[in-house]
């Protein structure tokens, strides 16, 4: 009865619109009350999850994430996108795709990644000519390539999940292979639309302008390199490469660059703090529901159903995609990520996944969550920026969406995609 109510209120509470955070506690404050716990225990819990140390890299991450978007490092990182690939068809697309490569998940959030990238590329695609349904739709699936490029938040919190059990830096590397067949796959998809729509090629700007944009955005190119490498060198941690990555970005805009004025620092400031009070309220919520399954036992029963029901690992890990993509309809993906690791995390091990490559099916099939109706919050986001219906969006989605499949299925039944530059880097 208990595990009833607790996944009953949540369901109930996500249908008529309760915020994801409070919907979460609230679920957990109405378990704990029925199994006559003292109420304290959900603000506990709640506090220890929103308090664990290696969570401080989030706010951190998110910081450099508003320098890089405040300073100008987002805009040099997609003028040089424009000039590798602005010449193939639907080139805006095509650089919308490779922006969000370029810029990586710092932003900790696949609707922020998509406000922030989206935001920049969709006016500039409409602009251009191109239609309001395919600039919406290249820059939702983009948004997908941000979850599982290094510094990604998505990938620290997963680790945080599993007890922080699994380096940071191995789910770091293994997410990179996956994120640029997500890229290759997402650009064809763009480039056969385009070519179907006959949309325009954008001029090349010359090899020298394109050595130049290279110069001016190697900055911001090489902060992904540098945390990933001096992690890999012991010679910083994962928390601390956050905040070597602040003042990195720090240095950058306000030196190299010149572009981070005092109102925009402080603009910069603001949204920092304002984006992590609302992810770590979410994380803290999310705490105190997980340590609920654990002492509902939810992860061992799920196990015992699992086993009871197949006994192929791969039958399992579509099973498990297909409750994922369900959830992340309706949920975000990092109180997705800390509801589900400690269910699914231990089905995963007793089929013997490997826990790096079930990160990143679990964080990639949560992400294609967000795009799938009829609730997908990043759809919904996109859509709004386009000023397009979500009716209009789904119309052309679908080539998009069998593409992120794809590549999730290729995932899925190929282990070494998310394994084989882990075990090079040890």
């Amino acid at each position: 009865m208990a595990i009833a109510i607790l996944f009953g209120l949540l369901a109930l509470l996500l249908v008529t619109g309760v915020p994801v955070a409070f919907a979460l506690i609230s679920a957990a404050l109405a378990t704990v009350l029925y199994l006559e716990l003292p109420p304290l225990v959900v603000v506990q819990q709640t506090a220890a999850g929103a308090g664990t140390s290696s969570l401080l890299a989030i706010p951190l991450f998110i910081f450099a994430g508003e320098l890089m978007l405040r300073g100008g490092i987002s805009e040099r990182l997609i003028s040089f996108a424009a000039a590798l690939v602005g010449r193939m068809r639907g080139g805006l697309g095509q650089v919308n795709v490779l922006a969000c490569l370029f810029f990586g998940g710092v932003s900790g959030s696949a609707i922020a990644d998509v406000s922030a990238v989206g935001g920049t590329m969709i006016p500039q695609m409409i602009k251009r000519g191109y239609d309001r349904d395919f600039a919406v739709n290249v820059s939702i699936t983009a948004a997908l390539v941000a979850l599982l490029v290094p510094p990604s938040h998505n990938l620290i919190l997963y680790s945080a999940s599993a007890g922080g059990s699994i380096s940071i830096l191995d789910l770091f590397a293994g997410g990179i292979l996956p994120a640029l067949a997500m890229t290759a796959a997402v650009m064809m998809t763009g480039w056969l639309l385009a070519r179907r729509r006959g949309y325009a090629i954008e001029p090349f700007p010359g090899f020298f302008a394109l050595l130049r944009r290279f110069v001016s955005a190697l900055p911001g190119l090489l902060l992904v390199a540098l945390i990933f490498i001096g992690i890999r060198a012991g010679v910083f941690t994962a928390v601390e490469s956050a905040a070597i990555a602040v003042l990195y970005a720090l240095l950058v805009t306000g030196i190299v660059y010149r572009t981070l004025s005092l109102e925009s620092f402080l603009e910069t400031c603001t949204g920092a703090v304002r984006t992590t009070g609302l992810i770590l309220f979410v994380i803290g919520s999310a705490a105190s529901f997980g340590w609920l399954l654990a002492y509902l036992q939810v992860p061992s029963a799920t196990v015992d159903v699992l086993t009871a029901v197949a006994h192929d690992k791969y039958v399992v890990l579509l099973l498990i995609m297909i409750v994922l993509l369900i959830l992340g309809t309706f949920m975000d993906l990092a109180p997705l990520i800390i509801i589900c690791t400690p269910i699914f995390l231990p089905v995963a091990r007793a089929f013997d996944v490997d826990p790096v490559h079930f990160g990143v099916i679990l964080i990639l099939t949560g992400g294609i969550g967000l795009i799938t109706p009829p609730v997908g919050s990043v759809l919904f986001v996109g859509s709004a920026i386009g000023q397009i219906s979500v009716t209009r969006t789904l119309r052309s989605i679908w080539p998009f969406y069998l593409a992120a499949l794809a590549v999730l299925i290729v995932v899925i039944y190929v282990p070494q995609l998310s394994l084989w530059l882990p075990a090079l880097l040890k």
